[in-house]
């Protein structure tokens, strides 16, 4: 038990530091052939934030234990407005770019309808209901390409920084040799992570779900978390609330896609009520913009998301 929880904890170190040293090796050699800072940025920064949780779910899949990885993205989702920008808001008033109110967190909440839809409904192409089968996956992803067409078009025109201040040019041996340390990290962590969670579900009685829309959920938003509150900290609230509204939509469409295309991914009925929590937490920020200062989340709306986090955690204690 010493050793599955040593190596569950690890896996979680080993799984952001992978993503770490894979997104600096990767930047270097896309430096070395001349690639700009916005591409690196929209392109190896954006989808490396994105490998904790999509290792996970790949790992999961292929251990059969799609309750994992269902969780690991609706979890994601919810603690990444509730919990993460809750607690970066009462850290620093977070003011909102027209485009996020007005673009992003539209595009988000039609991600996760998307899902729901998918997911209840049986389309010519579906055997399973319940299931996002592998030609959900090719729509889920045929949205997300949309969506970073968007993101590019709006970067030329809004004049977007992206952040790019740890891209370094290193030597080409020491590029590759991240690249594949990187690799291996996320293998070994994602693997360690699923095999852990799935022994912490059948030694203590707790459902798959359970343990992929908490411990692992947080615990591969934690590069998220660590982001958001920093830029909070140093007022950059862009890159604070971009952050997580960006990390939704690529978990979403992304994600999702991804890993119903290598094996098509079940749903259990019990998690629609996850789907229309994220929905609700996505409908918040809205909310919070309307009834407060405008296009700003305010302390009292962090205080708020944080405390319906709370109520929503101990909602999955008592039904377990």
């Amino acid at each position: 038990m010493v050793i599955t929880i040593t190596l569950f904890v690890l896996g979680f170190a080993l799984l952001i530091k992978g993503a770490d040293i894979l997104v600096k090796g990767a930047s270097s050699i896309a430096k070395t052939f001349g690639w700009s800072d916005l591409v690196i940025g929209l392109t190896i920064v954006s989808f490396g934030t994105s490998m904790p949780e999509l290792i996970v779910n790949i790992m999961a899949s292929i251990e059969g234990s799609a309750g994992i990885a269902v969780g690991n993205i609706l979890g994601s989702n919810i603690s990444n407005i509730l919990l993460i920008i809750g607690i970066s808001a009462i850290i620093y008033p977070l003011p909102l770019k027209n485009s996020t109110v007005f673009s992003e967190i539209p595009f988000s909440i039609a991600a996760i309808l998307l899902v729901g839809f998918l997911v209840n409904s049986e389309l010519p192409f579906d055997t399973v209901k319940h299931e996002l089968s592998f030609w959900d996956g090719i729509l889920l992803l045929f949205f997300f390409l949309l969506f970073m067409a968007y993101i590019f078009k709006l970067s030329k025109e809004k004049d977007i920084t992206i952040s790019t201040d740890d891209i370094i040019r290193y030597s080409t041996n020491k590029s590759i040799l991240y690249i594949v340390l990187g690799c291996l990290g996320l293998f070994f962590g994602g693997k360690w992570i699923v095999d852990g969670a799935i022994v912490f579900a059948k030694m203590y009685g707790l459902s798959e779900s359970f343990i992929g829309l908490t411990i692992v959920a947080v615990g591969t938003s934690l590069p998220e978390l660590a982001t958001s509150a920093v830029a909070a900290y140093r007022k950059n609230t862009d890159i604070a609330i971009g952050n997580v509204v960006g990390s939704n939509i690529f978990n979403l469409l992304w994600i999702l896609g991804i890993s119903s295309l290598i094996k098509p991914l079940p749903f259990a009925a019990e998690n629609n009520t996850d789907i229309l929590t994220v929905l609700l937490a996505s409908s918040f920020l809205i909310i919070a913009l309307v009834i407060g200062k405008k296009n700003h989340i305010d302390r009292w709306n962090g205080m708020f998301f944080i405390i319906t986090y709370a109520m929503y955690i101990t909602y999955l204690i008592i039904k377990q």
